[in-house]
């Protein structure tokens, strides 16, 4: 059992104010109370934007060299603890043991080291003629990050931040708390001074309310469902502070008619089904020739038939979603879309044979989906995958913009300009060309409802700066 009942506030892991609810955490592998979390109020958000506030004088004046030799110590923690953050992740939110290690955790590791790398020679400074262009921290900013992917989420958003001269608090998922616990005291060992780092767990009506209106947050960062995102900026409005979302998305994914479809529906499966489906970007629209739709179905169906679902400490591919809710949600969802004439040629309502407890979701492919049904244009993160036909190249573009999301895409063929072309016309943030890595050095957003702003890499460091122009600097 974990018990999380303190707040890391002003550097130190003090005691909310007044008495807390606490909150259990289930494990959704076994469905049991894994711990318990102390469920935060505007009080406790006040005492860290205080502390923040007080903490951004002496930040926002620390030098360049300051700051990468601060994120170089916070690296050799994090790496110090890399076992306990994975074990953490897989209680929380399922993710399988061998992808916490293999991507849940190595993924936080790569926004810091990103961030120190661009910092060193990020340019805050510019001057035009005789005036001189300056890049300020923001100031203090509060920060609220989602389950699915908790390292990644708190890394991609404290990381430029701390590199940019800025101080925050974090609002971790209280879904998923552990893991952002063990990121603070990743911080407070590195020696981050004291307010700069906060933490403060909640719900999304107590605390993460609190956060978006506070007049003394100068941003606030949210990601989450676009619906939540919504009710941030409404909140964060009357104080006009600035608002950067990274919301949901529906992503296309365009499969072109050549001798490498049947192995790239297999890569699109493998993708769409990695940490159960719970991914903002997952590839969930295959979209593919219409005359091959009975082999694309057939390929589909053996791919993810052969993953292997189960306990995520053991060795297997896809673990539980993370919630009762969740499981509801998905299950709601798949019904729904049978009901409405979508063929699932593999897995379906309810859970996996031989797994009778536990928020398991059977792999589920559905074929003879067209792209106005319910379960091809909600989100929902699980691992359910929809395919649909084209029959022109200009068709399936439309079909893949024919969406309210744009945070993602995906294009594969054997003809790289082909790829290339394609991928130029769809309206996404990222879109990954013949399944290429993930790159955290190049920026991550979305068009439409899938956001604004942009995290990863340096371009998240113009999230957190302001621009002063100071005209006649250099007469």
């Amino acid at each position: 059992m974990t018990d999380l009942t303190k707040f890391y506030i002003n550097g130190q892991w003090v005691d909310p104010v007044g008495e807390p609810t606490l909150l259990d955490v289930i494990n959704p592998a076994t469905e049991q109370v894994a711990g318990r979390v102390a469920i935060g109020t505007a009080a406790d958000v006040d005492a860290a934007v205080i502390a923040a506030r007080h903490a951004f004088e002496g930040w926002s004046n620390s030098t360049v060299d300051e700051r990468v030799a601060l994120i170089g110590a916070i690296i050799a923690e994090y790496q110090k603890r890399a076992a306990d953050l994975a074990a953490a992740v897989t209680e929380e939110m399922g993710a399988p043991a061998g992808l916490s290690m293999a991507a849940q955790v190595p993924i936080g590791l790569a926004h810091l080291a990103t961030a120190a790398e661009a910092l060193k020679t990020f340019s805050f400074v510019e001057e035009r003629g005789t005036s001189r262009i300056v890049k300020e921290p923001i100031g203090v900013c509060g920060f609220i990050t989602p389950w699915n992917w908790p390292l990644n989420q708190v890394m991609c958003k404290v990381a430029p931040a701390l590199a940019t001269g800025c101080t925050m608090i974090l609002k971790p998922s209280e879904v998923s708390p552990f893991s952002a616990a063990i990121v603070a005291e990743i911080f407070d060992a590195a020696g981050v001074p004291a307010g700069v780092f906060n933490l403060v767990n909640g719900d999304g009506p107590g605390v993460g309310a609190a956060l978006s209106a506070h007049p003394d947050i100068d941003l606030i960062s949210f990601t989450g469902s676009t619906r939540a995102g919504v009710e941030v900026a409404k909140a964060a409005a009357p104080s006009v502070k600035r608002v950067a979302q990274e919301l949901g998305g529906k992503s296309p994914n365009i499969l072109l008619d050549d001798d490498s479809l049947a192995a790239n529906v297999a890569a699109g499966v493998g993708s769409m089904m990695l940490n159960s489906g719970q991914s903002c970007n997952a590839p969930s629209r295959m979209i593919v020739p219409s005359h091959r739709l009975d082999e694309v179905a057939a390929a589909a169906a053996e791919a993810a038939s052969s993953l292997t679902v189960g306990d995520p400490t053991t060795d297997v591919r896809l673990g539980p979603v993370v919630s009762e809710a969740q499981f509801t949600k998905i299950q709601g969802l798949i019904e729904r879309a049978i009901a409405d004439g979508a063929k699932p040629v593999v897995g379906g309502p309810g859970r996996p044979e031989g797994l009778d407890s536990g928020y398991y979701v059977r792999p589920t492919v559905f074929t003879n989906v067209t792209n106005d049904m319910e379960i091809a244009r909600t989100e929902v993160f699980g691992p359910v995958l929809v395919v649909i036909g084209y029959d022109s190249v200009d068709e399936a573009v439309k079909i893949g913009n024919d969406t309210e999301y744009g945070l993602a895409g995906y294009v594969s063929g054997e003809d790289l300009d082909e790829v290339r072309r394609i991928a130029s016309k769809l309206r996404a943030g990222t879109i990954t060309l013949n399944s290429a890595n993930i790159d955290t050095t190049v920026p991550f957003g979305g068009y439409k409802r899938s956001g604004n702003g942009r995290e990863w890499s340096d371009y998240a460091f113009d999230e957190y700066l302001e621009v002063k122009s100071m005209v006649g600097f250099g007469s």
